[in-house]
């Protein structure tokens, strides 16, 4: 729940409280017409907006809330996507950060400031001779003639910053260094990747961009997930060493591939092929996308993320792949529509509360055992939510329930969010292959499913 309080914003996030029983207190000063100041969360490095303050009359805003982790958030006036009128923090349980935002950087005030972003502070000080060529460039006439010089300096200055200023904060002295080093790679190539007056050819490049290498910010997820624009710096590294070998840009897939060959992280190369999927249009491309490349969708996020990516493309016609779900059985053992490929599948979408569902409990024994000896799978998909999981595997004993009864764990599961379950009960039926036969077959009490799934047997 967010709360906007004549320029203080108090962000409550009950889920979290017990991890931080003391907030982080932000007080500001916004010297520049903008009509919010956004707080953001780091979140698999990428930026996500949290709350908001509408400064007042005088510009002052604020924030009060409760971290739901110790590390970087983002207080700013701009958008989720860039680093521009952005600026980091490093902030955890009971830290107070008091600053003033102006047109072209942050400026810390008081005396209440933690060591952490003091030390933050001198670091953007130095470095603030590129950030304001690269990222803050709107009226900064600057070309790699004059900006080149001072990255090399910035960046001998860079390996020495730390020497005797270790705060006694050990997990942030560890990021300082992998904030440095972010921040190095932020500026260098958002000033090649964006437009000027001048561009310099790759032998014109200075010797920084040739230590630059996408290979190495990727190996794992952990320093590109926890810097606030990991994701664009990666993709604008890839974007230059692409221009360094001299390979060209190519769309769709051959480019795809060309732009994996930098990233030796699997669940990193599902982000890049999940920002790809985000672009497309039709739900052809996005699965000839997903039959290439569709292993790498590791994480729950990103296969939430796929999911919200595919439904609104998806046509659910006849004839089209079934979704390829995987959920335990009553004795948790995972089954999935792989696992059924060979065998005509009737799938019941229910669960334990549903009156109209359990009234055709009677119909669907019935035609469980009309269908007995035939190769026809009978799937009854509970979406009854989680902390009601004994409830179903109670009504499963009492009434006998045949068939193979999945548990999904709650309304809001991929299967329904796929087919576009909105009530229940609904079936669904897929043929020997897999393919879809229909999304919303008659129900067991029609006479008109039995013929279906016989129809659909008879099929070669």
């Amino acid at each position: 729940m967010i709360k906007k309080l004549c320029g203080i914003a108090l962000l409550s996030l009950a889920t979290v409280t017990a991890l931080a029983q003391t907030p982080v207190e932000v007080t500001g000063l916004l010297k520049k017409k903008r009509p919010t100041v956004k707080l953001f969360k780091v979140d698999e490095g990428k930026t996500v907006e949290i709350a908001s303050s509408a400064p007042t009359q005088d510009g002052k805003f604020g924030f009060l809330f409760f971290p739901g982790y110790e590390g970087l958030y983002v207080i700013g006036t701009g958008t989720a996507v860039s680093p521009n009128e952005n600026y980091r923090f490093y902030l955890k349980a009971g830290d107070k950060l008091s600053l003033i935002l102006d047109e072209k950087n942050y400026e810390l005030t008081g005396k209440n400031n933690s060591e952490e972003n003091v030390l933050l502070d001198q670091w953007n000080k130095l470095s603030d001779p590129i950030y304001q060529k690269s990222i803050n460039f709107m009226g900064v006439n600057s070309t790699f003639v004059d900006f080149f010089p001072e990255l090399e300096t910035i960046a001998v200055q860079s390996r020495t910053f730390l020497n005797g200023k270790a705060t006694k904060n050990r997990k942030f002295n560890q990021q300082m260094k992998n904030i440095i080093q972010l921040d190095m790679v932020n500026y260098a190539t958002n000033f090649l990747n964006t437009p000027r007056s001048a561009h310099p050819s790759v032998e014109e490049y200075s010797p920084y961009y040739a230590r630059l290498k996408a290979q190495d910010l990727a190996k794992n997820t952990s320093l590109l997930y926890s810097y606030p624009w990991g994701s664009r710096v990666l993709s604008a590294t890839i974007s230059v060493n692409l221009r360094q070998q001299n390979i060209k840009y190519a769309p769709g897939l051959e480019g795809l591939k060309s732009t994996l060959s930098f990233i030796p992280n699997d669940t990193l190369k599902g982000d890049a092929i999940l920002e790809t999927a985000l672009r497309y249009k039709n739900y052809t491309d996005y699965k000839d996308l997903m039959d290439a490349y569709g292993k790498y969708i590791l994480t729950a996020g990103q296969k939430k993320r796929n999911l919200d990516i595919a439904t609104p493309l998806l046509t659910l016609k006849p004839g089209d792949d079934a979704y390829a779900f995987s959920y335990p059985d009553k004795e948790s053992n995972t089954v999935s529509m792989a696992s059924l490929k060979g065998k005509v599948v009737l799938v019941d979408v229910w669960a334990t509360w549903c009156g109209p569902c359990k009234a055709e409990i009677p119909h669907l024994k019935k035609l469980e055992e009309e269908m007995k000896g035939k190769d026809v799978e009978i799937i009854s998909l509970s979406t009854d939510a989680p902390k009601d999981k004994e409830k179903w595997l109670k009504m499963i004993k009492d009434e006998n329930l045949g068939g193979t009864q999945l548990f999904a764990g709650g309304p809001g599961n991929e299967f329904s969010q796929y087919y576009k379950v909105n009530t229940i009960p609904r079936f669904l039926v897929f043929d020997r292959k897999g393919k879809i036969v229909t999304v919303d077959s008659p129900r067991p009490s029609s006479p008109a499913l039995k013929a279906l799934l016989e129809k659909t047997l008879a099929e070669k």
